[in-house]
């Protein structure tokens, strides 16, 4: 018994200790993030994902890149999109970049296990695009995109994520100095927050207690006795397959990313790992639930095979340029690290800063909406008036579920 609870601190241990490596990087991307959610208005991005062509593709690439790196936020806004007229090659690009050319993902890949990771995601995020806009029309017809449309409409969206934004036409000036415009920042950056940290959390988690494993157990997962583009290419469809049945995506992944390289997979096998997040069986349930399954399973289908040709091209690229990381991998230790007085202690505390001051700032102007239980700003939510007492609301879906249930 003693030895399964010394087992169960040790990884505890190590989930924590990961998280202390990356916690600055972390607060640092949702911060950015905020800052554009809440300071771009969001008619004018649907407005320019409206349309088809490459131009249409290009600028949802942009905004993708733009917004929270949140898989379920990111499908959800994409059906909005969808559902108001940008093409499905845009909604998926959208999509693409909303998980894989963010911010903080970047970040966290950088600090983890290195910049050639963080170079190779936003690579290869913009590869799959490409992909993904080249064929899709060879497995979706226009017949059942707009099937798919019309299923989207119908289809009960449930409650979305509606990030604050800064009043339209305000300048820079006005963004930086006025408190109504930070808080807009601030609760998008918890609503950010209160997405994510599940899957942050077990992203730790798991890769705190697979760390435990040998490397013996990794030797037996991926191939070594074989020429290497064997190697390579069993590896770019174990990695997706391991990220599927994790069911962990956006910034959770990247953590056991981390274990999986220091436990022997390829460099395009990390890739391809981390490419996955937008093919876990609960998305995959989610665009049946949005699109129908006719359009559901090609477009995952589609996104798989994306995902593991980009893996393929960026490594070959890679191996030609001489930036994948040659020489021992890094250790447990060197993954999971250690609090020592350094430039991580200064940058940490001041992320915690960062964090409690946003965090502050929404329980100065915020109100809880009764109904998801979302923080939002007073000034501009959706009010309810019922017998003297105001209520707030996230946006109208929870107000009227709010007055059904009265």
């Amino acid at each position: 018994m003693d030895e399964v609870l010394s087992k169960i601190w040790e990884g505890l241990e190590q989930a924590f200790l990961m998280a202390y490596e990356v916690w600055w990087a972390l607060v640092l991307g949702f911060a950015i993030s905020a800052i554009v959610q809440a300071w771009v208005p969001r008619h004018r991005i649907e407005s320019a994902l409206a349309g088809e062509g490459p131009g249409a593709v290009a600028r949802a690439t942009g905004l993708g890149a733009a917004s929270s790196s949140c898989s379920y936020a990111a499908i959800a806004i994409a059906k909005s999109l969808f559902q108001k007229g940008a093409s499905s090659s845009s909604a998926l690009a959208f999509q693409f970049a909303s998980t894989n050319l963010v911010w903080e993902l970047g970040l966290v890949l950088w600090v983890l296990i290195g910049w050639q990771f963080t170079l190779g995601e936003y690579v290869g995020g913009i590869v799959m695009i490409v992909l993904m806009a080249a064929t899709l029309r060879l497995i979706v017809s226009p017949r059942l995109e707009a099937s798919a449309r019309h299923h989207a409409e119908e289809a009960d969206a449930g409650h979305q994520h509606h990030a604050a934004g800064v009043e339209e036409g305000a300048g820079w000036r006005r963004r930086l100095t006025a408190a109504d415009a930070w808080s807009d920042v601030a609760h998008n950056f918890r609503g950010d927050w209160r997405m994510l940290w599940k899957e942050i959390t077990v992203g730790f988690l798991l890769a705190g207690f697979i760390g435990l494993l040998g490397d013996d157990f990794f030797n037996g997962l991926f191939l070594k006795d074989a020429p290497p583009l064997v190697v390579t290419i069993e590896n770019v469809i174990v990695g997706p397959l391991i990220a599927v049945l994790s069911f962990v995506c956006s910034v959770g992944n990247v953590p056991l990313a981390a274990v999986l390289w220091s436990g022997g997979i390829s460099f395009a096998g990390v890739m391809a790992f981390i490419f996955a997040d937008l093919i876990v069986l609960p998305i995959v349930a989610a665009y049946r639930k949005y699109y129908g399954w006719p359009f559901a399973w090609r477009i995952s289908v589609l996104m798989f095979a994306t995902m593991v040709v980009a893996a393929l091209v960026v490594d070959g690229l890679f191996s030609g340029l001489g930036l994948i990381p040659s020489g021992a991998r890094p250790t447990r230790n060197d993954i999971f690290g250690a609090v020592e007085l350094d430039y991580k202690l200064f940058l940490n505390a001041f992320a915690l800063v960062v964090f409690v001051l946003l965090f502050w700032l929404t329980a100065r102007r915020g109100a809880t909406d009764p109904v998801c239980g979302m923080k939002v700003d007073r000034a501009r939510a959706v009010r309810k008036d019922v017998a003297g007492q105001a209520y707030y609301f996230c946006s109208e879906h929870c107000l009227h579920a709010f007055e059904l249930e009265r």
